[in-house]
C-alpha cells in the first residue's frame, strides 16, 4: 500500500522536476543568445579603435562599413550627391531645366543668343544665353491660349518675334508672338512684372484637322527675294505651306502627293523647299520671286532617287547647293542639287556614306534628326536617346553621347554662330528632350583622325 502510494506521489514530481529543468536551460539559451546580440550591436555602434591584436578588417568588410556611414552622414543630400556622381559626357555644357513637360521642339534666333523652347505642358520659353556654361538664364515664359499644345516653334524677325504651331481641338494653328527678346531686368531666373508679348497674327486650322510636325524658317536672300523671313509649316498630312514670318501672309502651298511627311526645310537662302515622306525619294520645290521680291510661285524641280528605304530626315548644307539625306536603308547620302533642272539634268549623288550607329543587336540604327555645323563640317546626328557627331565630309565619328537624355531626344539644332562658353566663342548644339530638358553641347574636334 505504501509502495503504490509512493510511486504515486514520485511520478508527478519527477515530471516537475524534468520539466523545471527544462525550462532553466531554455532561458539558459534563451539569455545568451541575447547576450551575444547586445554585444554585438554595441561593437558596432562604439568608435573603431586600432588594435594591433587584431587583423584588419577585410576590404569588403571595410567597404559595406563606409557605405552605411556614408548614408547615414549624408541621407538628406542623397539627390545632390546622385547629380554630382553622375557620370557626364565631357561635351555637355550645360542643361536648361524647368519645363513642366517633354519639350517638344527648339530653335535659336539668328544671333545664337537666344533659344526658344515648346513644351507639352503649354508653355513656350526663350531663354537669353549670353553665357552658355552660366548656371543661371534670364527667361521670357509664353503661354498659349487655353486648349493650344505647341508642336513646333521658330524665330520670325531676328531675336525679336516667334512663331509657334499649335494643336487645338479645331486642328493646327499658327500664333506669331512679338516683342519676345528679353529685357534687361534685375538678376534671376525669370523675368516678372514685364508686359506679356502680344499675339500680332493667328492663323487657325491650317492643314485642317492634322498637326504641324516641323517649322522651318530663313531670310529670303535667293534672287529678287527682299530678305524677308520665310516659314515652312509641315503638316503630318501631305501638305506643306509657305507664309511670311512678319505678316502672317500665306505664300503658297504644296502637296506631296505621297505617304505621309516626315518633315520638311527650306535652304538657307530660301530658294529651295525639300521635304521627305514615309518614302525613298525626297522632292525638291524651287521658291520663285517677283521684281519686287515678293513670292511669285512655288515650282516642284527636282526628285532626290537613289535610297532603297524611306529617308527620315535630311538638311541642306549652308551653301544651299547640297542636301544631306539619311534612310532606313542604312546609309547617308549628299547630294548636289545646283543643277540646270529646268533642262531636265538630274540631281547627283556625290557621297554615300554608311550610317555608323548599330543597336545592341548590331542592326543599324535610324536617325530621327540630323543637323550641320555653321562651318559645315560637323553633322549633328541623334537616334533615340543617342547623340552622335560626324565627319561631314568623311562620315567618320567624332563623338557619340549614349544616354544623352532620359528618354528619347525630340529636337536639335546648331546655334547659327558662336556663343559664349566662359568668355570665349564656341559653337554649341541645343538637343531637347522628353525628360523635360534642354542641354547645351560643345562641338566636338572636327579632326576624325583624333
Amino acid at each position: 500500500m505504501a509502495t503504490a502510494d509512493f510511486a504515486s506521489f514520485s511520478v508527478p514530481l519527477l515530471s516537475t522536476i524534468v520539466g523545471g529543468v527544462l525550462i532553466l536551460l531554455f532561458f539558459a539559451d534563451y539569455f545568451r543568445r541575447k547576450r551575444a546580440e547586445i554585444s554585438t550591436i554595441a561593437a558596432a555602434q562604439s568608435p573603431q579603435q586600432p588594435d594591433a591584436t587584431k587583423p584588419p578588417p577585410s576590404s569588403s568588410s571595410s567597404a559595406v562599413a563606409s557605405k552605411k556611414t556614408h548614408r547615414q552622414r549624408h541621407h538628406s543630400h542623397s539627390a545632390t550627391d546622385k547629380d554630382q556622381n553622375r557620370k557626364h559626357h565631357h561635351l555637355d555644357v550645360n542643361t536648361l531645366k524647368g519645363h513642366g513637360d517633354s519639350v517638344t521642339a527648339i530653335c535659336f534666333s539668328s544671333d545664337g543668343h537666344s533659344l526658344a523652347t515648346a513644351c507639352a505642358d503649354g508653355a513656350i520659353r526663350v531663354f537669353r544665353l549670353d553665357d552658355a556654361s552660366s548656371k543661371s538664364f534670364k527667361f521670357l515664359r509664353l503661354n498659349l491660349p487655353a486648349g493650344a499644345h505647341p508642336t513646333a516653334i521658330a524665330f520670325s524677325e531676328g531675336s525679336s518675334s516667334v512663331v509657334v504651331a499649335a494643336q487645338m481641338l479645331s486642328g493646327s494653328s499658327l500664333f506669331m508672338y512679338g516683342d519676345v527678346g528679353p529685357k534687361p531686368s534685375a538678376e534671376g531666373k525669370q523675368q516678372a512684372k514685364l508686359p506679356l508679348p502680344e499675339i500680332k497674327w493667328e492663323h487657325q486650322k491650317i492643314h485642317d484637322q492634322g498637326s504641324v510636325l516641323n517649322l522651318s524658317a530663313v531670310p529670303a536672300t535667293y534672287g529678287t527675294a527682299d530678305g524677308s523671313i520665310i516659314i515652312a509649316s509641315c503638316s503630318e498630312g501631305t501638305s506643306i505651306k509657305l507664309w511670311h514670318g512678319k505678316s502672317g501672309k500665306e505664300l503658297g502651298t504644296v502637296d506631296t502627293n505621297q505617304l505621309k511627311n516626315n518633315m520638311a526645310t527650306l535652304s538657307p537662302n530660301g530658294r529651295f523647299l525639300a521635304a521627305a515622306a514615309f518614302t525613298a525619294d525626297v522632292k525638291v520645290w524651287e521658291i520663285v520671286y517677283s521684281k519686287d521680291g515678293s513670292v511669285k510661285e512655288v515650282l516642284k524641280v527636282m526628285q532626290l532617287k537613289g535610297h532603297k528605304s524611306a529617308v527620315t530626315c535630311l538638311c541642306f548644307t549652308h551653301n544651299s547647293e547640297q542636301i544631306i539625306t539619311a534612310s532606313k536603308d542604312g546609309s547617308l547620302r549628299v547630294w548636289n542639287i545646283n543643277v540646270r533642272y529646268h533642262l531636265d539634268e538630274d540631281p547627283k549623288t556625290l557621297k554615300v556614306l554608311p550610317i555608323p550607329l548599330h543597336d545592341s543587336k548590331g542592326a543599324v540604327s535610324n536617325y530621327n534628326h540630323i543637323s550641320i555645323s555653321p562651318d559645315g563640317k560637323i553633322l549633328a546626328t541623334i537616334s533615340g536617346s543617342t547623340l552622335q557627331w560626324l565627319c561631314a565630309g568623311t562620315g567618320s565619328v567624332l563623338d557619340t553621347a549614349d544616354k544623352a537624355h532620359e528618354g528619347d531626344i525630340t529636337g536639335i539644332a546648331w546655334a547659327p554662330q558662336s556663343v559664349p562658353v566662359g568668355g570665349a566663342p564656341t559653337m554649341v548644339l541645343a538637343t531637347a528632350g522628353a525628360d523635360k530638358k534642354v542641354k547645351l553641347w560643345l562641338a566636338p574636334e572636327s579632326n576624325p583622325s583624333r
